[in-house]
C-alpha cells in the first residue's frame, strides 16, 4: 500500500491466522461520537472478535481532569493496562467500529507515546472483519494481572498554552480533524457550551477523509500524502493534531505516521478545551482572529 511506515497496521487475514497466538493480545477500542463508551461496550459483550478486550477510553484515562479521556499519567495508564493482562512482550492489535478511527488509532497513540511501539491497529475493523465473515464471540477472556512498564510520555504534549503562543510563531503545524462546518463555524457543536470556529492559522483535514468510504481500510501511502499535502500540510515539519475532545486527532496522527511523519503529537484538550475558553482566540469562515495579543500569552510549564 506504499505506506512509509506499514508497521502500524494489520489486515484481517493477518490476525485470523494470529487469533490463537498467545502473545498476542486484541483491544476493542471502538467508541461511539455520539454515545461514547456505552454503545461501544454493548456492542462488544454482543459480539466482538474472538479473544479481544474492550479498552474503555474513559476508564484509561486522568479522571482528576473535567475533561473525558484526558491523557493519563504512565502510572495509570501501566496499571490499567497491566489489569487488562497486558506486559510488555505483548504484540498489540487494536480495532474498532470505524476502520481504527474511533478509538482504535487513540489507543494506538497512547501505547506508543508510553514506549511500547509493537502495536497496531487492524486495517479496516470490524466493518471489514464482518464484511468477510470471519468469526465474533460473545465470551470475554478471562484477565490475569500483568506488569506493563510504562515510559515516559516519550514526547511532552502540548497544552493550550503552547498552542497560543504558536499563534503567528508557526514552531509547529495545527491540524483540526473535526468537519469543514465545525471548523469553519458554520455546523453547530455537538457539545454545549463550545463556540464554532477553530484555533487561528489552524489547517483542516476531517478524519474520514483518510478512509476508503466503504471497506473503511486507511488509503494507500499516495492517496494519504495527498490529502495531507491538499490541506496545506508538510510532512516533512513538526505537526499537531487537534479535534474535539482528542480521538480523531489521533487518526490524524496515525494517518500521518503512515505518510511518514514519525514525530506527530496531539492536542488532547481540543475544541472541548479550546472552545469553551473564551479567552483563548478563535477563526470562523466570516471572522478573522480575535481577542489575540502575543502580550497576553499564559505561561507554559516546559517547552513543546
Amino acid at each position: 500500500m506504499n505506506y512509509e511506515n506499514p508497521d502500524a497496521l494489520v489486515t484481517t487475514e493477518w490476525l485470523a491466522a494470529h487469533l490463537e497466538n498467545p502473545k498476542v493480545k486484541i483491544l476493542d477500542a471502538s467508541y461511539f461520537v455520539p454515545g461514547g463508551v456505552l454503545p461501544a461496550r454493548t456492542q462488544y459483550e454482543d459480539a466482538h472478535i474472538p479473544g479481544s478486550i474492550f479498552f474503555d477510553i474513559n476508564d484509561i484515562a486522568d479522571k482528576s481532569k473535567p475533561k473525558e479521556h484526558t491523557f493519563p499519567t504512565k502510572d495509570i495508564f501501566a496499571a490499567k493496562v497491566g489489569a487488562l493482562g497486558i506486559h510488555n512482550g505483548h504484540q498489540i492489535i487494536i480495532y474498532d467500529h470505524l476502520g481504527g478511527a474511533c478509538a482504535a488509532a487513540r489507543v494506538w497513540f497512547m501505547f506508543r507515546a508510553f514506549g511500547h511501539n509493537n502495536v497496531a491497529v487492524l486495517n479496516g475493523g470490524r466493518t471489514k472483519w464482518e464484511e468477510e465473515k470471519r468469526p465474533y464471540s460473545n465470551k470475554s477472556p478471562i484477565m490475569i494481572t500483568e506488569i506493563f512498564e510504562a515510559h515516559g510520555p516519550i514526547n511532552r504534549l502540548p497544552q493550550k498554552e503552547d498552542i497560543f503562543i504558536n499563534i503567528g510563531a508557526n514552531s509547529f503545524q495545527v491540524l483540526d480533524a473535526r468537519s469543514s462546518g465545525r471548523f469553519e463555524g458554520t455546523e453547530a457543536e455537538p457539545r454545549e457550551g463550545l463556540r464554532g470556529g477553530h484555533i487561528p492559522e489552524s489547517r483542516n483535514l476531517p478524519f474520514l477523509e483518510l478512509l476508503e468510504p466503504d471497506s473503511k481500510t486507511w488509503k494507500n501511502g499516495k492517496k494519504l500524502r495527498s490529502s495531507f499535502a491538499n490541506a496545506g500540510i508538510d510532512l516533512g515539519k513538526p505537526l499537531v493534531t487537534t479535534c474535539g475532545s482528542g480521538v480523531s486527532a489521533c487518526a490524524l496522527a496515525l494517518g500521518a505516521y503512515l505518510a511518514g511523519n514519525t514525530k506527530t503529537t496531539i492536542y488532547d484538550g481540543s475544541w472541548v478545551e479550546w472552545g469553551a475558553d473564551k479567552s483563548l482566540p478563535i477563526e470562523t469562515a466570516s471572522l478573522p482572529v480575535t481577542n489575540y495579543s502575543a502580550s497576553k500569552a499564559p505561561n507554559t510549564d516546559g517547552d513543546f
